[in-house]
């Protein structure tokens, strides 16, 4: 059963957004480590690593190659890694991940990343549609207080709502074996 790891949009600027008036993303610290001992997991096991960039067109500051679109640097891609550059919150919609996945023969894979209610659950639910086996990792996903609920309440909420589409484990019960 081979595995890979999807990272969803764990690039500079959502961890930034704070400095720039913006609001802060809930337990930045706690992702970021989880998502380390996914990407340790993920290479202890030789399993292929998908680094899904959020990217704008044209003169902005999320475009692809500047600084603020780079993937944090705690967690930043070895050579043998993958980028794969998307423009919409679906990690499959005209992207390049599909084809990779397929070429190495991947059925299952493991989701995290950034933002829970837009880009995680848009690609859960199309990599189910897809025919994906798909492990969500419960607490290395996240996102900002929204004006009707906190980030808490919007990771819970998701976290149930995609168990119809995966399976929803801690880092701690997910193998890449």
């Amino acid at each position: 059963m081979k595995k890979a790891l999807v990272i969803i949009d764990m690039q500079i600027m959502p961890f930034i957004w704070k400095d720039y008036g913006g609001k802060t993303l809930y337990t930045e610290e706690v992702l970021i480590a989880n998502t380390k001992q996914l990407i340790e997991k993920a290479r202890n096991a030789d399993a292929p690593i998908y680094y899904v960039m959020y990217t704008e067109k044209g003169e902005s500051p999320r475009a692809e190659g500047q600084p603020l679109w780079q993937v944090h640097p705690e967690i930043a891609p070895q050579e043998r890694d993958k980028l794969v550059v998307k423009y919409y919150a679906d990690s499959f919609l005209q992207t390049k991940l599909e084809t990779l996945l397929n070429q190495q023969g991947i059925k299952n894979i493991v989701l995290c990343g950034i933002q829970t209610e837009f880009c995680v659950d848009t690609t859960c639910k199309s990599a189910f549609s897809h025919g994906f086996n798909i492990e969500l990792a419960a607490d290395c996903h996240s996102t900002f207080d929204s004006d009707l609920l906190l980030a808490k309440q919007i990771i819970a909420h998701h976290n149930s709502i995609l168990s119809q589409f995966a399976q929803v484990k801690p880092v701690s019960e997910i193998e890449m074996e």
